[in-house]
């Protein structure tokens, strides 16, 4: 893909992040509370009346109206600009990552052949999905200490179709192997976790393991070990801060969804190179 094509489907999948983004301000909002996503239509919370079309412009329309209703005033919270430029942001940087040969996609488009437009176009939109739920699940989480099933459980659907198609396409069966494989071994831990420290971790988190397992797995190896290893060392680091600034208590008060995710991403993106770093210290190559 060349330079001009690849700026044009950055700034085309940042717009839609901003659309995603201001789409994932009623999820966040309504999935926790059992509420549809779909109707009623989006209103201010104080008059009551619908939010018109052009209104609804993700960021632009609440710094026209300087964060207020415009017609009662309510003061609109500075989330919901705040989650629409994220992910537009998130969405910009995935598909920069995506084209960059650093992805776990070149390969596999290239040895797609002639079906490699939609095995790329799988990959990209299973990884956005990635993006766009680590926003909506980490403020859920963050909020009320929730992982909705609503939200996990598509992403077996996202990670068989986003990824097990392209690797069949490819005829990748080990990388099909190791994303089943990455979804069952950290669920597996997850739910020992779960069962042996009952209140210190979630069924929610459990659930999210297998899909973040399965995303992790389809990076390779490395990915996953650095995936799963970063998620306790980035929820440690934060909880000790937190205890030692006294704004939680040793009981719990603290989500782990939110490091998860993070530990994901940091796999994802650069878990190949901590692998092959730390193996190196020892003189052994990566498979």
């Amino acid at each position: 893909m060349g330079d001009a094509a690849a700026a044009l489907l950055m700034g085309g999948s940042a717009v839609l992040g901003a659309l995603v983004g201001s789409f994932l301000n009623v999820v966040i909002h309504r999935v926790p509370a059992g509420m549809s996503v779909v109707r009623p239509p989006s209103a201010c919370p104080g008059c009551g009346d619908r939010i018109r079309p052009y209104d609804n412009i993700p960021v632009l329309s609440w710094m026209i109206l300087r964060g207020r209703c415009r017609d009662c005033g309510e003061s609109i919270s500075v989330r919901y600009p705040i989650v629409e430029a994220v992910t537009a942001l998130a969405f910009f940087s995935i598909t920069g990552w995506m084209l960059s040969p650093l992805s776990p996609a070149g390969d596999i488009v290239t040895a797609a052949g002639s079906v490699g437009l939609l095995a790329g176009g799988l990959l990209l939109a299973a990884h956005l999905w990635l993006g766009a739920a680590s926003i909506a699940l980490t403020a859920i989480d963050l909020e009320t200490h929730r992982l909705p099933n609503a939200i996990v459980y598509p992403g077996y659907v996202v990670a068989a179709a986003g990824l097990g198609v392209p690797a069949l396409l490819a005829g990748d069966l080990e990388r099909l192997g190791i994303a089943a494989a990455g979804a069952g071994i950290l669920f597996a831990a997850y739910l020992i976790m779960w069962l042996a420290w009952p209140g210190g971790m979630g069924m929610g988190d459990v659930k999210l393991a297998g899909v973040l397992g399965a995303f992790l797995g389809f990076a390779g190896w490395g990915a996953l070990a650095v995936g799963a290893f970063a998620a306790f060392v980035l929820g440690g680091l934060v909880s000790i801060a937190l205890l030692l600034a006294k704004r939680v208590s040793r009981k719990g008060g603290i989500p782990f969804g939110p490091w998860m995710i993070a530990g994901a991403w940091v796999g994802l993106v650069l878990g190949a190179s901590i692998a092959a770093a730390y193996l190196s210290l020892f003189g052994i190559a990566q498979v």
